[in-house]
């Protein structure tokens, strides 16, 4: 989906558009006064104070018709700069507008457009004339706080998208349907996966048992891949001394993405927003020799972070997640191998999944920003310099990114491309010279000298709640059958068949199969119905013939074929299909 914000013909386009929104407005609410109406990444949108008048979803159609009106007339836009105090004599009747004018700075060029009948404050630019707005669509109708304060006035937020052409605007249109389609959030409410509830707190899902099982696949798949490859796993506590993170140094660099610091006691605690401080310590436990490197710590570990509640969605961001977390403690020398088999692990997990689309961005720092970094260019040259060289041996295509580095080290992210919507970063590895510095941690090498080791954090799902979100809209709620929560729905086509259906099922879950027996007294046309919503992998429909050949049909998900198997050769190919994460049998 393009962002309209970072096309510069668009972003002026769209910019008219809200313009042109909000002249329609004030035509047909006389009594509108306007807030700010600037371009997103999605479109535009104008905040509206309209009074004891409410606007409804259903009048945007009556708006649209009216700007399409004041198009068709084509007036010209004109700017015209102001002085302050001209501007504050024009604008003296509406409090928003001087509150913006009285927030600008002296040396601002204040000015205003004005197209027929209506005149805005704004900076522009604009399009020429509103002859050349024509393609747009208004989307809908939300509140926002004025300023986003929830202490002052809610107003009426309208928001829209504007093209230059209609063949643009429609697949536009089509893409936003099948973002609606995808949505994880619809889908995790109709396939029961998580909820949420404003007495748990915005940005705190829970995870309904269907969500919890394709959770407990995920973590069971990636332990199962880490153990092989000598990762050893551990359990720490979700909070930490604030002395945690200022030995750390995220209490300088990171404070402003942690929850409030809470008092016990003598001590003070908050919620841990990273797991790397408790790894540290859980390494500084007893002596290492160069021969116990490296030491692959990893957890499932849930962490807290503040985000603002209007960025809060779903399960993709959210204030309270499961990392799919560890640290790797290595000798120099071995950076460049345990990097290595990192990016072999994500890109074996990538396969293991289907995801195709993606690419590497090796996150650096800004040397310039002091404040955000820690102020070692020895330390960040040498960095940077192991992970470029890592790449390119194992000749991966990567872009760099200076001022997207954590503060203590260069990252290695990889950015998905999910069928809708902006690109997600999912999996990350990032190179750390600084934390074990700062925690005193050494092993002795092969001298008997104590030296350093440095750290590599890596996370393959990065967390599990933003990896189901991305899976539930890639799949659109029809999992692969080795993670769907339930694998196969019997239907007996009638009471005569139950006691068999009910043998079938039992036996099904003696090979740990996940089954429903569906023995509701509706028709069966209506239950093969419902099992193709539910969006359920297999259905088995056991009637007469079934019953006398002590044989299976099943349809896969999606299919009108109906397929006939002995009970034995179902239970292979099905199980064959889970162990090799196959989509479906």
């Amino acid at each position: 989906m393009i962002n309209i914000k970072e096309n510069e013909n668009l972003s002026v386009l769209n910019h008219s558009c809200a313009h042109l929104l909000a002249q329609a407005v004030k035509h047909l609410y006389p009594n509108a006064k306007f807030w700010v109406g600037p371009v997103i990444e999605e479109g535009f949108y104008y905040d509206i104070d309209l009074g004891d008048e409410v606007i409804k979803e259903e009048d945007l159609t009556k708006i649209e018709k009216e700007m399409k009106k004041i198009s068709k007339d084509g007036k010209r836009i004109v700017r015209r700069e102001l002085t302050r105090s001209e501007a504050l004599d024009m604008f003296k009747d509406d409090p928003y507008k001087i509150d913006l004018i009285n927030n600008m700075d002296d040396n601002t060029v204040i000015s205003c457009y004005t197209q027929g009948d209506f005149t805005d404050l704004c900076r522009g630019p604009h399009v020429d004339t509103v002859k050349q707005i024509k393609y747009f669509k208004l989307l809908k109708i939300s509140g926002a706080y004025f300023k986003g304060d929830s202490k002052n006035k809610m107003l009426q937020r309208i928001y829209g998208i504007c093209f230059d052409n209609e063949e643009d605007l429609n697949n536009h249109l089509k893409m936003l349907e099948e973002a609606k389609e995808r949505d994880h959030r619809k889908i995790g409410k109709d396939q029961e996966l998580f909820m949420t509830h404003e007495l748990v707190g915005a940005g705190m899902p829970l995870w309904l048992p269907n969500g919890a099982l394709i959770r407990k696949q995920l973590e069971n798949y990636i332990y199962e891949k880490e153990q092989k490859m000598g990762y050893e796993h551990v359990y720490t506590p979700c909070v930490g001394t604030v002395n945690l993170y200022k030995t750390s140094g995220h209490w300088d660099h990171y404070q402003e993405n942690m929850f409030p610091m809470m008092k016990v006691d003598d001590e003070e605690f908050v919620l841990r927003p990273m797991n790397c401080p408790h790894h540290m310590l859980v390494y500084k436990n007893k002596l290492h020799s160069y021969r116990d490197l490296p030491i692959r710590i990893g957890e499932f570990a849930t962490d807290f972070r503040y985000e603002a509640s209007g960025a809060v969605k779903g399960l993709e961001r959210v204030r309270c997640m499961c990392q799919n977390d560890a640290h790797l403690f290595v000798t120099p020398e071995q950076i460049k191998e345990e990097f290595k088999k990192v990016v072999e692990l994500i890109l074996d997990t990538y396969k293991d999944f289907g995801i195709n689309d993606y690419k590497f961005r090796l996150s650096l720092r800004d040397p310039m920003d002091k404040e955000k970094y820690f102020d070692d260019d020895e330390m960040w040259n040498e960095a940077e310099d192991k992970l470029r060289e890592v790449l390119n041996e194992l000749k991966i295509d990567y872009f760099e990114a200076k001022g997207e580095a954590a503060f203590y080290g260069p990252k290695l992210d990889v950015e998905v491309k999910p069928a809708v919507g902006p690109e997600v970063t999912l999996s990350t590895c990032q190179l750390d010279f600084l934390l074990p510095r700062r925690f005193e941690l050494t092993y002795v090498d092969s001298t008997g000298e104590k030296k350093t080791p440095v750290v590599l954090h890596r996370a393959i799902f990065g967390t599990f709640d933003r990896f189901t979100a991305f899976l539930i809209e890639e799949t659109k709620g029809a999992f692969p059958l080795w993670l769907s929560p339930l694998q196969v729905n019997i239907i007996p086509v009638n009471s005569v068949h139950l006691e068999f259906a009910k043998e079938i099922k039992a036996l099904l879950e003696q090979n740990n199969i996940r089954t429903n027996l569906d023995d509701r007294d509706e028709k069966l046309s209506y239950k093969m119905r419902e099992s193709q919503t539910k969006k359920i992998p297999v259905t088995l429909i056991l009637g007469d013939k079934e019953l006398e050949t002590k044989t299976i049909s099943y349809r896969v998900f999606g299919s009108q074929e109906t397929i006939n198997l002995n009970t034995h050769e179902f239970i292979d190919k099905i199980n064959s299909a889970i162990k090799e994460k196959k989509k479906n049998i």
